[in-house]
């Protein structure tokens, strides 16, 4: 038996080897609780030397949803302007909160990771994992604020309110999706992190945030087509549905989340693992 040999009955790997997608997923499933403790640790790192702690979680969607309530609700009119104008667009910020913290920081879940990556064995799509963990411990102190809000303006409580808590788990599927993808595609090109606010600026006027889509576009069937293939605006829409006295999300939002989510899911993982080899190589 050559000296070669020996490390593969025993079990040991070749530095740089794909691993098969079933041994892959079960080995990420077995360190699990991995991701849990990096989410967390980073989660509080970054709230530890801020006076506030945890309440910027909150303050930043809190600023932006009121920043653009200001501006926008002296210029919208008509069918592009709910009834319920503020509590429409808190859902649509909050919401939009939740992909943009997934996407930005999915996108350098490798590369900020470089030492970890070099010096430890472990299924890299644990680190993308790691950051939609920490993207959802973040949404927790977020919903129960929206939640409070929109109390206060006036929305009157429903049961239909804990079907958010399904909703932001099938979009933070959907997140983590997209995460497996940026990150893959920013370890060898690393321009894609400074695409990431563009992308992400452009989706936020094109999700219907703080105006309504379906009213403003009603007119433009085939337009109102291609913005229903979104699938930020579907979230959104289909959250504003669970939320709001009034407002009915599309059909089409109903059916076309999780189905974005299981395309991106499944999508994702497959591009992430096949180019599990490269990550923590020198660039």
């Amino acid at each position: 038996m050559g000296a070669m040999a020996v490390p593969a009955t025993a079990g040991l790997t070749e530095v740089g080897t794909r691993p098969r997608l079933r041994d892959y997923l079960a080995e990420t499933w077995r360190l699990r609780a991995f991701a849990v403790r990096l989410a967390g640790s980073r989660l509080i790192s970054g709230l530890l030397p801020n006076r506030l702690g945890v309440l910027w979680i909150v303050l930043k969607p809190l600023s932006l949803a009121i920043t653009y309530g200001v501006i926008f609700h002296f210029i919208l009119s008509g069918a592009a302007r709910p009834e319920n104008y503020v509590q429409f667009l808190l859902v649509g910020v909050f919401v939009f909160e939740f992909f943009t913290g997934c996407f930005g920081s999915g996108s350098k879940s490798i590369t900020s990771n470089s030492k970890l990556v070099q010096s430890f064995g472990f299924p890299r799509i644990l680190l993308p994992i790691s950051v939609i963990a920490e993207q959802a411990m973040r949404m927790v102190p977020v919903v129960l604020m929206l939640g409070i809000l929109l109390l206060i303006l006036g929305e009157p409580i429903a049961w239909s309110w804990f079907l958010i808590i399904p909703i932001l788990a099938v979009m933070g599927v959907f997140n983590l999706g997209v995460a497996l993808v940026v990150s893959r595609i920013s370890v060898r090109t690393r321009d894609v992190q400074q695409l990431v606010p563009i992308i992400s600026r452009v989706l936020f006027y094109a999700s219907g945030i703080f105006f309504d889509l379906d009213g403003a576009l009603a007119d433009l069937p085939t337009l109102l087509t291609i913005v229903h293939l979104n699938p930020i605006y579907e979230f959104i829409a289909i959250a504003r549905d669970v939320l709001l006295e009034g407002y009915t999300a599309p059909l089409l939002a109903w059916i076309a989340a999780p189905i974005w989510a299981l395309v991106m899911i499944v999508g994702g993982v497959i591009y992430f693992w096949r180019a599990e080899p490269r990550y923590g190589l020198s660039d």
